[in-house]
């Protein structure tokens, strides 16, 4: 059954890409791009079902042979056979994966009907979204890195399309070019490392790779420098420093894209292949401190931006950055499971968000600046419900998902020893919670700030945007109790379950020590929402603006996003388009110049052949035929047919000889 997921969004692709804009109704269209992903997570719920009743808590399935077997000459001499089976492998972490991509998704796309009803391109979107469901579905289903790697750019292509859907826009345009580019240089890292493995191992198949390193086949240096550049593709396609410009961006595109990329697919991508490599990384060590500190470095720097924004989609694409972030830290903490249980309520919470800031948007006829909001609880009263309890979750008040996934990591930081990924979690938590409840207060709470004009035709969005809205707020809350901690009663069941894929949890803390640390958090948190209302709503965003007034540099440099973009821009834009200037110059004055130099010299020689011809050849030859024409002029006036005039010779003749004859003798 668990082949059949990816293919029903891909089904649902070629129908609408190639038959939808010219043979089918709208309602059709919405209609098979629905249906194609409810039929994938109903195959998906139907292989998890079977999963549960499994002896085996693995299965794979080869479709055909890709790459036939060729030999390789691996690192330590030996000929390896090496060969690419287009094969899925299903086991408890691609059963998680697979749910909370096509549940999610099939919630994202029903929403879409609604929100993306007027748009011209309507069949295209759908089959853009399918085939972006379809490519992440072989990413988490491939049994060997090359299988992955196709899923892996195929996210990469669908996120160019969809981020740069309204491609009329250039900003638009801008930005899924953008997108497209800076993961290329994280797949380049991804391409190094699987290259590495196969001349290390010779395998890309995942499971091989797993037993040669448990094995002892793979040197430590080897592994880290394979782990190290497999992360580099892990921080281009989830954001994390240094490649997460794109992600802001990526805003341009319509709001279901938005949710579809941070909540259930692209982002999260690099979390999934670091857990299912997760004996690599084990085994090397340093590089799994290369992610914690990545993860925590990449919360904090988020967050501090996301303060700042005005922009509801970009608070809510720098939160996504951090929460990211915090899905590394707990695997660098070895907490493999903690780092995929956050994958997925964050994929409940973050999605319910960008659906309900989707929905504010639709009310307010596409403003999205917060600045011109305000006062929206009464009038879009359901949105207000379903975006406090996703600002809840994502904040880690208790009870929620968020609390329950967001504390497992930093236990699992702190028990592993990294205080410093510990301190940079819980202040990243207080960020978030101080500007999710910034985004709240300024846009449900105050005086509304909105134009008359606009104020006339705010409304509630539609059942079909709504219900998606509602469920994923159900998820929002009751997400987490699956992976419910021992010290508070629980079993611990999400970590239990992905135990075979993801190893153990790792170290484990006193009980009252985990209490202890979940209620910082916790305090941490709420501290931030009262600060929030204190500022926001008390002091109606002045003390906010005194703030900037005072530190104004700091204000600047932050809400300028540290001028990341513009440094990119002047040394790596403007380096290439440098370099290109520089090569240009080069093949105009040096290549250019040697081929017209010896074009000229060529000219130059032919020239003078042509004079030596001319003068020299062309004048013997013609001085040889101008002499015999003399001659034979002068020869010629001897021969003039007349008799007399021969007979006369001939007697000049004998009286010339006789003369001679009678002077010699």
């Amino acid at each position: 059954m668990f082949a059949l997921i990816p293919l029903f969004p891909l089904a649902g692709a070629a129908v609408n890409g190639l038959l939808g804009a010219r043979f089918l109704s709208r309602r059709a269209v919405g209609a098979t791009a629905v249906g194609a992903v409810g039929l994938s997570f109903a195959a998906a719920a139907a292989s998890f079902a079977g999963l549960l009743r499994a002896a085996e808590p693995a299965a794979v399935r080869t479709l055909f042979t890709w790459v036939p077997a060729s030999l390789v000459r691996t690192a330590s001499g030996a000929l390896a056979e090496v060969r690419f089976d287009m094969a899925f492998r299903y086991d408890p972490l691609a059963a998680v994966m697979t749910l909370v991509v096509t549940g999610v998704g099939l919630l994202i796309h029903v929403y879409s009907l609604g929100y993306m009803a007027q748009d011209k391109s309507y069949a295209r979107f759908f089959a853009y979204m399918n085939l972006f469901t379809f490519a992440m579905l072989v990413l988490v289903l491939g049994a060997n890195l090359g299988v992955m790697f196709v899923g892996w750019e195929g996210v990469g292509l669908c996120s160019y399309l969809l981020i740069g859907f309204w491609f009329r826009k250039d900003a638009a345009a801008d930005a899924g070019k953008k997108a497209f580019i800076t993961n290329r240089v994280g797949d380049f890292g991804f391409l190094l490392g699987t290259g590495l493995l196969v001349y290390a191992l010779g395998t890309a198949d995942i499971a091989g790779i797993s037993a040669a390193v448990e094995g002892g086949l793979l040197p430590k240096g080897a592994a880290t420098a394979a782990a190290l550049l497999l992360f580099l593709g892990a921080t281009g396609k989830s954001a994390q420093i240094p490649l997460y410009t794109w992600l802001p961006d990526a805003m341009e595109g319509p709001t279901p894209v938005s949710a579809l990329i941070h909540a259930a697919t692209m982002v999260t991508a690099g979390v999934y292949m670091v857990a299912r490599l997760h004996v690599l990384f084990t085994f090397s060590g340093a590089a799994l401190t290369v992610v914690a500190l990545t993860g925590a470095v990449t919360a904090v720097y988020a967050a501090s931006m996301g303060l700042v924004q005005n922009d509801i989609k970009r608070v809510l694409a720098y939160s996504t950055i951090s929460q990211i972030g915090y899905m590394f830290i707990g695997l660098g903490a070895g907490a493999y499971a903690a780092g995929i249980f956050h994958l997925m309520t964050h994929a409940f919470f973050k999605g319910l968000l960008f659906l309900a800031a989707g929905s504010v948007i639709h009310a307010l006829a596409g403003e999205q600046d917060m600045r011109r909001m305000g006062g929206l609880r009464t009038r879009v009263p359901r949105t207000y419900r379903v975006f406090l309890v996703g600002a809840l979750a994502i904040s880690g008040v208790p009870g929620l998902s968020g609390f329950f996934s967001k504390d497992e990591i930093l236990a699992a930081a702190f028990a592993s020893g990294n205080t410093l990924a510990w301190a940079l979690g819980l202040l990243g938590a207080a960020m978030t919670a101080f500007y999710m409840f910034r985004l709240i207060f300024l846009v449900f709470f105050g005086q509304e700030r909105f134009s008359a004009e606009t104020a006339r035709h705010v409304h509630e969005s539609p059942r079909v945007m709504l219900v998606p809205l509602e469920v994923l707020a159900v998820l929002a809350v009751a997400g987490g109790y699956v992976g419910l901690p021992r010290v508070l009663g629980g079993g611990a069941w999400f970590g239990r379950f992905l135990a075979p894929s993801t190893g153990a949890h790792g170290p484990h803390l006193a009980a009252g020590t985990e209490l202890l640390l979940m209620a910082a958090s916790v305090a941490a948190a709420l501290a931030a929402i009262f600060a929030a209302h204190a500022v926001y709503v008390r002091g109606r965003g002045e003390p906010a603006r005194r703030f900037a007034g005072k530190h104004g540099t700091l204000y600047r440099v932050v809400s300028g996003k540290y001028f990341v973009d513009e440094f990119y821009g002047r040394v790596f834009v403007g380096g290439v388009l440098r370099l290109g200037r520089l090569a240009a110059w080069f093949d105009r004055r040096v290549i250019d110049g040697l081929v017209d130099g010896a074009a000229a010299l060529a000219r130059a020689a032919s020239r003078l052949a042509i004079g030596f011809d001319e003068s020299a050849v062309d004048g013997a030859v013609n001085g040889v035929g101008r002499a015999h024409l003399a001659a034979s002029s002068g020869l010629r006036r001897l021969q003039t047919g007349r008799i007399y005039n021969y007979a006369l010779a001939v007697v000049l003749g004998v009286v010339l000889v006789i003369t001679v004859a009678v002077a010699v003798f």
